[in-house]
Order: C-alpha cells, then structure tokens, then sequence
C-alpha cells in the first residue's frame, strides 16, 4: 500500500514545485555589461546606460535558432516598435556567441532590437540559469529606470512573454507621465 502512494506524492511534489526561479518585482536588477548584436554587428551594451533612457525590457532565452527562442525574437521584433513608443528598450539575452548573434539579430530579431551574450554570471545574478546546462531559461523582466524589477515572467512557453512585459511597460509609463 505504501509503495503505490509514492508516485503520486512525488508527482504532486513536481506539480507544486515552481518551474523555475526568477528575481522578484521589487528586486534590484544586477547591473552587467555585454558584447550584443544589432542588425548583425557587434555592439556594447550596458544595463545602467540603457535605463537612463527608461525601461529595459531583459528578457532571458536559452538557445539562437532553436523553435521556441525563434518563435520569441519574432514575437519580440514585431512589437518593437510599440515599446519604443513608450520608451522601452528592448534586449534578449542567451548563452551564445557573439558570432552566432550577429546572424540572429539579422534573421530572426529582423534588425529590431539588439541581442546580447550572457555570461554564467550575468544568468547566476538573473537566477535563470536552465537545470543541468550553462544556458538560461526562458524569462523576462522589465526594470524600471531606478534599477527595480518591476515585471518577471518564466516559462518555456515563448507565448506570454511580450503580452507580459508589454502590459508593464505601459503599466510604468501611465504611471510616470509628465
């Protein structure tokens, strides 16, 4: 009789386990510097630079040219041109090199936004790294200007991710209007 209760004590413990860890709203947002890409070409980018201009959208996936990761960057070049108008920035964030970014930023980021290189430390310091690999997961954040994270979203889902961050950033602007 006992045997027959452990699989679903432990499928209950999977259930109610969170998928993944994240830093939470409120948290302040490590500050990093990176090597990214945008149409193709290799740029610096700096987290503290990009919030004097407002927002940063910082969103975490795990591999270029992969379905989901694709699928996202398309998801995330289309509404661009949105968060721009509120004055979002937007970045993705992967394991990758920079030599693979330059190709993903032109194909499938479609020139749109800038794909940057994180380091372990930078996916250690966002608390996204992907069980049992040195890639992240698939998480967004939106930081505030004062450095806050004031959205966090994981899922492997990529559907979710831009309706997500978008509802924050319009969120943070109606909020801090003139």
């Amino acid at each position: 009789m006992k045997l027959s209760l452990l699989p679903a004590a432990a499928a209950l413990a999977f259930c109610t386990a969170p998928a993944f860890a994240a830093l939470p709203v409120g948290a302040a947002a490590p500050e990093f510097a990176t090597q990214a890409s945008l149409a193709g070409k290799a740029m610096p980018f700096d987290l503290k630079a990009a919030l004097k201009k407002g927002p940063v959208v910082l969103y975490f996936y795990p591999a270029a040219f992969t379905s989901g990761c694709t699928v996202e960057a398309h998801d995330f070049a289309e509404a661009t041109d949105d968060f721009k108008k509120l004055g979002a920035t937007v970045i993705g964030m992967s394991a990758d090199p920079i030599d693979v970014l330059n190709k993903f930023s032109t194909t499938e980021c479609r020139n749109k936004f800038a794909v940057g290189s994180a380091s372990a430390q930078v996916i250690a310091d966002y608390d996204v790294k992907l069980a049992s690999t040195a890639r992240s997961n698939r998480t967004s954040y939106v930081i505030a200007p004062d450095g806050k994270v004031i959205f966090s979203y994981s899922a492997m889902d990529p559907s979710g991710h831009v309706t997500g961050t978008m509802d924050a950033v319009k969120q943070w602007k109606a909020a801090h209007k003139g």
